[in-house]
C-alpha cells in the first residue's frame, strides 16, 4: 500500500509540474529564455566582442548604481505582440532590486511583423518617474530606430542603453548594498563613478543633438553620430578606463567582473510601463 501511495503521489506531482510549465508558456508561444547574462542574443545580431563590451558596461553600471538593465534579442514573439511577450519575460526575470523596482528590459524582436512591433522598452515600477512612457517611445523612435534602419544593431543598442542609463541616473535610487569606500564616496557626490559619468555626458550630448535636430535632418543623418565606429570608440574608452582603475573594474579580454559575477534578477516588479516601436 505504501508503494502504491508513493506512485500515486509521484504521478500527481508530475501532472502538477507539467500544468505549471504549460501555464508559464502557453501552447504555441515562444518560451522565455533563462536569464544567464545581461545581454541575451539568441539570433547573432551582435558579434561576440560587441556583446561582451555591452555586457561589461551593463555589469559595471549595475555594480555602481544597483539598477539593472538587460537586453534581449530574439527572432520573433509571434503569435504574441511584443508587449505580451515582454511582460512574460520581466515576470520571469524579475530585473531590478526588490522594493526598489529599478530594472529595465530592452527587447528586440528582429523578424516580427510591424503589427506586432519589433522594439520594446519595459520599465520597472521604480524607474517610471524618469523613464516615462513618452521618454521610452522617444528613445526607440529617435535614438535606436535610425541605426537599426541602417542595420547598425550595435550602434543602436549602445545609443539606447546610454539613453536609458542617462535618464535613470537622474533618479536618486538607494546605493548598492555592497558599495563601500571610493564607490560610496562617488554616490555621496550624487552619481556613479567617473567613468560612467563620462559615458553619460557623451551619450547626453548625442541625445541633445538628436532630440533638438529637426526630424527631417535626423532622418537624413541617421547614419551619423552614434555609428558603429563611434559606439565602439566610446565603449572601448569606457572599458579601457575601467581596466586602469585600482581595486576593481574588469579583466582585459575575458568577460566581466561585475562585482562578483552575474546573479540574475533581484526581485523587481513591472506593471506594463514603457513603450513599443519599430524601424
Amino acid at each position: 500500500m505504501t508503494t502504491l501511495l508513493r506512485l500515486l503521489w509521484t504521478g500527481l506531482l508530475a501532472v502538477l509540474l507539467a500544468g505549471t510549465a504549460q501555464a508559464q508558456t502557453p501552447s504555441g508561444f515562444k518560451p522565455v529564455p533563462a536569464l544567464e547574462a545581461r545581454v541575451t542574443d539568441q539570433i547573432g545580431m551582435l558579434t561576440p566582442d560587441q556583446r561582451q563590451r555591452l555586457e561589461a558596461v551593463l555589469a559595471d553600471y549595475e555594480k555602481q548604481t544597483g539598477s539593472q538593465i538587460a537586453v534581449l534579442l530574439v527572432a520573433s514573439t509571434e503569435p504574441e505582440a511584443i508587449e505580451q511577450y515582454s511582460i512574460r519575460v520581466t515576470d520571469a526575470w524579475k530585473l531590478g532590486r526588490k522594493g526598489v523596482d529599478d530594472g529595465v528590459l530592452l527587447l528586440v524582436a528582429r523578424d516580427n511583423p510591424s503589427a506586432l512591433r519589433r522594439l520594446r522598452i519595459e520599465a520597472g515600477r521604480g524607474v517610471q518617474g524618469v523613464l516615462t512612457d513618452a521618454q521610452s517611445s522617444r528613445i526607440l523612435r529617435d535614438t535606436i530606430a535610425p541605426h537599426f534602419r541602417q542595420k547598425d544593431w550595435y550602434g543602436g543598442l549602445v545609443a539606447g542603453v546610454g539613453a536609458i542609463s542617462t535618464l535613470l541616473n537622474q533618479e536618486k535610487f538607494p546605493a548598492p548594498q555592497a558599495q563601500t569606500g571610493a564607490a560610496a564616496q562617488d554616490d555621496d557626490l550624487g552619481g556613479p563613478g567617473i567613468v560612467l559619468s563620462i559615458f553619460f555626458v557623451l551619450v547626453g550630448l548625442t541625445l541633445l543633438r538628436s532630440f533638438f535636430r529637426p526630424r527631417r535632418a535626423r532622418l537624413a543623418q541617421a547614419g551619423s553620430g552614434w555609428d558603429s565606429g563611434a559606439a565602439g570608440f566610446i565603449l572601448g574608452s569606457v572599458l579601457g578606463s575601467m581596466n586602469n582603475r585600482g581595486g576593481g573594474g574588469f579583466s582585459g579580454g575575458g568577460g566581466f567582473s561585475g562585482g562578483g559575477g552575474f546573479s540574475g534578477g533581484g526581485g523587481g516588479s513591472f506593471d506594463g510601463g514603457g513603450a513599443s516601436g519599430d524601424w
